[in-house]
């Protein structure tokens, strides 16, 4: 029998982003699409317009600036998911 996976993660509902990191968060956003779409690259897929995992095609195999909005707003989140965990966590955030 599998055992049910209940995700935990650390709250950081608490954490609000100083201004000064905006730009921060849209660089990461960038950086997190490039990664996933290098990673999908080196697996062997390739741009199409409709995701078929059977042909390895996916639509957002595209440069950053060129995703729709929501494919933005995803990579967005993860960033300033990952800014507010290292804040929650004690660390500093210094240029």
């Amino acid at each position: 029998m599998k055992k049910e996976y209940r995700p935990l993660p650390i709250d950081t509902t608490d954490i609000e982003l100083p201004e000064e990191l905006v730009p921060l968060v849209e660089k990461m956003a960038k950086n997190v699409h490039e990664v996933w779409a290098e990673t999908r690259i080196a697996q062997g897929w390739c741009y199409g317009e409709e995701r078929d995992d059977a042909k390895k095609t996916h639509p957002c195999l595209i440069p950053y600036e060129e995703l729709p909005e929501e494919e933005k707003e995803y990579d967005r989140n993860t960033s300033i998911g990952t800014l507010k965990l290292i804040m929650k966590l004690g660390f500093k955030i210094v240029r």
